[in-house]
């Protein structure tokens, strides 16, 4: 998939397909020593919400991913094609993860969505879905056993 895929419905906005590019590249090349980079994707008032946090603010952001890619040996990401209608964009992912305290640093793989708002090129909203199950508890040593377990007897 190239970096310019994009589904647009209604209106168009110029801004968009840029801006989902640069969201792209920021996040295969982000780590912890460059979380100053940020600023050039999100804006000053960010909103941010995964399953584990929300953050309002971009200092609470970098804040915030300082302590995510902490412990993240490597990190990156496939992403499908956005659908944008005006401001509005929605992006499939599969985030490749290696984390020194998750399966002992061996690759896990984890599908989410970003739903993102853009004002001016920037990225004012910032919402991800992703089973925090699937990335965290599935992988923890003795409780990811009994849940992986669990799940393939329920399905």
């Amino acid at each position: 998939m190239t970096t310019a895929s994009v589904i647009e419905v209604g209106m168009r906005n110029p801004a968009v397909p840029a801006t989902l590019d640069n969201f792209r590249a920021l996040f295969n090349k982000l780590d912890k020593g460059n979380l100053n980079k940020l600023c050039q994707v999100y804006s000053e008032d960010i909103r941010f919400q995964d399953p584990l946090e929300t953050v309002n603010g971009l200092d609470e952001l970098t804040h915030y991913f300082a302590g995510a890619y902490a412990n993240v040996i490597s990190c990156h990401f496939e992403f499908g094609e956005a659908v944008v209608q005006g401001k509005f964009a929605a992006i499939p992912w599969v985030m490749h993860l290696r984390h020194k305290r998750i399966r002992k640093g061996r690759e896990i793989q984890v599908q989410g969505m970003s739903h993102l708002e853009i004002r001016d090129g920037m990225v004012c909203y910032h919402r991800d879905y992703f089973d925090a199950g699937e990335m965290l508890y599935e992988n923890l040593p003795v409780v990811g056993g009994v849940i992986r377990w669990i799940k393939d007897q329920a399905g």
